[in-house]
């Protein structure tokens, strides 16, 4: 099944198109501004640097996948899983003790897993809904 983007706007378009944009500023935020964020925080330097440079290429993914005008159902499901494995990564980094966030920095984690749960309902939506059109075309 392939998820046609040719009828333009549509709720998967806009919806990768929205998780690119968060996406890549936040990872453009945390790339350039890693030092002055790791204190207030609580987080290490070199986590920031690294989910920043991940979300920039997660982006650009993004991006060029929400310009094709078919873009192949088993694609956006791997976008989908990967957003609620970062939810979960999330969630464990909190729990795990691995880092010692601030409360701040517990904000910040949990406000963009929920942002990453967001858009894994509606990419995920987008696509059902796609898929439903497809079919009773």
């Amino acid at each position: 099944m392939v998820a046609s983007n040719s009828s333009s706007p549509n709720a998967l378009r806009r919806a990768l198109l929205l998780d690119a944009a968060a996406s890549g500023a936040m990872g453009v935020l945390f790339l350039l501004a890693a030092g002055s964020l790791a204190g207030l925080l609580g987080l290490p330097v070199a986590l920031l640097r690294y989910v920043g440079a991940f979300l920039i290429l997660f982006a650009a993914a993004l991006l060029w996948i929400a310009t094709r005008s078919n873009a192949p159902a088993a694609v956006i499901r791997v976008i989908v899983v990967g957003n609620v494995l970062w939810v979960a990564a999330s969630v464990f980094l909190l729990v795990s003790g691995f880092v010692s966030p601030t409360p701040l920095g517990e904000a910040v984690i949990l406000a963009q897993a929920v942002v990453v749960l967001v858009f894994a309902y509606l990419e995920y939506s987008g696509l059902t809904k796609h898929q439903r059109v497809a079919r009773s075309a």
